[in-house]
């Protein structure tokens, strides 16, 4: 067996730090979450049940979950469907000012996510369009359609033509093309797209802040929270978010990475 160098011990000793950087916040977050006492705060004083239990009796916390779900998954679709169609019109046709266009496309990536929300709600108010759920999801969709674009499309290799091709030689028409040969192939992509989507809108506050009145979402529900002080119930809520999104992650490797090793 070869013995470890200097520099394997250090690379080790990095990378220890570098996940202990990452992960400690959320294993303190984790464990003060079954704190037995009123603030989630050093030192721990036993574990306990009682906040997860007081977030699942929590009606305010349930229907912000609800509504982020919602809004995540609809809001995703949206822009995922769009970033397609949007890749698959730049990838497999000649139209003008097609760089432009995909500049354009990207360009809210590199937009605050503040300013966007502000536009937003300049625009809605001159069309006198209440806040709602509906003008959140607007909001989710303006910033997640640039990374489904572009996730999309760099996936949209010269290989795939030939057998879109294929296709059309076989007497199927271009809406058939997209949606039964090139979406299929795509589908990893699209997948993945899907997921950090949702993600993002999950956890965005910003635009769910300024772009909702009554019915919030699960960031701006834990804000509310928190401007009362500490409270135990964040840290029940914030480790169920984390359980989430690592049901997502895994959710993603299995439909995303397994169907590609398939393929």
């Amino acid at each position: 067996m070869p013995r470890k160098t200097l520099a394997d011990i250090l690379s080790s000793l990095y990378a220890v730090a570098i996940f202990g950087f990452i992960f400690l916040p959320v294993a303190v977050l984790v464990l003060f979450s079954f704190q037995d006492g009123r603030l989630p705060v050093p030192p721990f004083n036993g574990a306990s049940l009682q906040w997860y239990r007081a977030v699942f009796a929590d009606g305010k916390l349930m229907g912000a979950m609800l509504n982020s779900l919602l809004v995540g998954v609809g809001s995703s679709l949206v822009a995922c469907l769009l970033g397609f169609l949007a890749a698959y019109a730049l990838a497999r046709y000649r139209l003008p000012g097609s760089a432009l266009q995909r500049g354009l496309l990207i360009a809210p990536m590199t937009v605050s996510y503040l300013i966007i929300a502000l536009g937003l709600l300049t625009v809605l108010n001159a069309l006198h369009l209440p806040l709602s759920l509906w003008t959140v999801s607007i909001g989710h969709v303006v910033i997640n359609l640039p990374l489904c674009f572009a996730i999309i499309y760099s996936s949209m290799g010269d290989h795939h033509i030939n057998i879109e091709r294929a296709a059309r030689d076989l007497g199927a028409s271009d809406l058939k093309v997209m949606a039964l040969v090139t979406a299929p192939m795509l589908m990893p992509s699209i997948l993945a797209a899907f997921f950090l989507s949702v993600t993002f809108s999950w956890d965005e506050f910003i635009i769910a802040f300024l772009l909702s009145r009554f019915d919030v979402t699960l960031p701006v529900e834990i804000w509310n929270l928190l401007r009362s002080g500490l409270n135990p119930k964040t840290n029940a809520i914030g480790s169920l978010v984390f359980l989430i999104s690592i049901l997502v992650l895994v959710v993603v490797e299995l439909a995303v990475f397994g169907r590609a090793k398939k393929s």
